[in-house]
């Protein structure tokens, strides 16, 4: 049976699962948004374990462990800088999507929850990128491995977004 899709209204640092995931940048060292925040809740040991990743490329993906978080795991994924479309974006998008999946299912893993990657700071547009991260959950190939897969949004907007493509593609 394949996971649950569920999107809530919350913040991604308070969830209590297997891995959060972090729209990090390439330097993995923390920023602005989702990414600062989750490195203030997971403590100073969070960004020693960081500078020793040497960065991640964009559409790719790696792990930490949690630190402070009530999330056993942190994925740090970086997602594409929003140009328009026309600079392989949406293929990056994917990426972020399933190299977390990848993680998450190599050390097994039974439940993971997304931000909204790329919509922040990168200036992703959401209408545009909510239908990428929940129609390449959904292919993932070895849902069936994760119990609960989370999109936790942090607005009311955007989860009412991503209910809205949840409903219409289920």
């Amino acid at each position: 049976m394949a996971a649950s899709l569920l999107a809530v209204h919350t913040d991604i640092t308070k969830l209590d699962v297997d891995a959060i995931v972090n729209a990090a940048n390439n330097s993995l060292l923390g920023g602005g948004g989702v990414d600062g925040a989750i490195h203030r809740a997971a403590g100073p040991e969070l960004l020693a374990e960081c500078r020793t990743l040497g960065g991640c490329a964009t559409g790719e993906a790696k792990m930490t462990r949690g630190y402070r978080l009530p999330a056993r795991h942190v994925i740090h994924t970086v997602g594409p800088v929003w140009h328009g479309g026309r600079s392989g974006e949406p293929e990056l998008l994917a990426s972020c999507y399933r190299r977390s999946l990848e993680l998450a299912l190599a050390h097994r893993l039974k439940s993971i929850a997304f931000p909204a990657i790329s919509c922040g700071a990168y200036g992703y547009p959401l209408e545009e990128a909510i239908p990428i991260a929940i129609g390449t959950v959904r292919r993932f190939e070895r849902l069936d491995a994760l119990d609960r897969v989370l999109f936790a949004c942090a607005q009311r907007d955007v989860l009412a977004a991503y209910d809205r493509v949840l409903a219409e593609t289920s």
